[in-house]
């Protein structure tokens, strides 16, 4: 598979045990492949507003909101080719926008719109969200592995299986380790669903044997709302 850069897609979310994954994905290997990252460390740093706007919108969950990241597959350094990701959400379609870039750019392209490859309809999209929102900054740093299939016949069909999702507000750099609060008990994971069109009969009878269904899961809002207990609890 070609590496993406624009997506438009249904992101359907499901809670389940490390036991239930696994299964799962042994009844999986009939109908799908593993994508080029296979089995992988996803390193992201959220931005967002001094006060946390795109993150108070996103936990309302309102019929629009986008969030701003920067993300690495592994730990970067500085000559690392990182991604730069506008993620916005219309009702229930998902729309994401990303271009990539050396890690050592990026903290000079967030602040001053400098871009150091041609001008792309892609980052003139994303520049414009660093303008609306009048400076961003980063607020999150979220890690966890993942494992990523697509179906045989049908490579715009994607299952991906998250686990070890950690997350700290500080020391946020893709370069900085892996490491972090949990937010998900040692024995769950997340299940992810994406997809253009509909679900195949063959994945709708795995959730139905399992008794799957979807949940609403944001990683980021997680972070955000463990940040506030801890702070309510300190």
């Amino acid at each position: 598979m070609d590496i993406q850069n624009v997506f438009k897609r249904y992101e359907i979310k499901f809670l389940l045990t490390t036991q239930e994954m696994n299964e799962i994905k042994t009844i999986l290997m009939d109908y799908v492949n593993k994508d080029n990252y296979g089995r992988s460390n996803i390193c992201n740093i959220y931005y967002d507003t001094s006060n946390n706007l795109l993150i108070r919108r996103s936990i309302e969950k309102p019929i629009f909101k986008e969030k701003f990241r920067i993300r690495s597959y592994g730990l970067a350094k500085p000559d690392t080719q990182v991604f730069v990701e506008l993620k916005r959400k219309y009702k229930k379609t998902v729309y994401k926008r990303r271009i990539s870039m050396e890690e050592s750019q990026v903290m000079k392209y967030i602040t001053s719109g400098y871009i150091p490859h041609s001008n792309t309809q892609i980052s003139q999209e994303i520049n414009y969200a660093l303008s609306l929102y009048g400076g961003l900054i980063p607020k999150f740093f979220l890690s966890y592995e993942r494992e990523a299939f697509y179906a045989k016949n049908d490579d715009n069909f994607r299952v991906t299986f998250d686990e070890n999702i950690l997350w700290r507000d500080y020391d946020l750099s893709l370069c900085s380790g892996i490491y972090g609060y949990k937010i998900l008990p040692d024995n769950m994971a997340i299940m992810e669903i994406k997809t253009l069109y509909t679900i195949p009969l063959w994945m709708t009878q795995i959730l139905s044997s399992y008794k799957l269904y979807k949940t609403s899961f944001s990683k980021c809002g997680n972070a955000y709302m463990n940040k506030l207990l801890l702070k309510k609890g300190a």
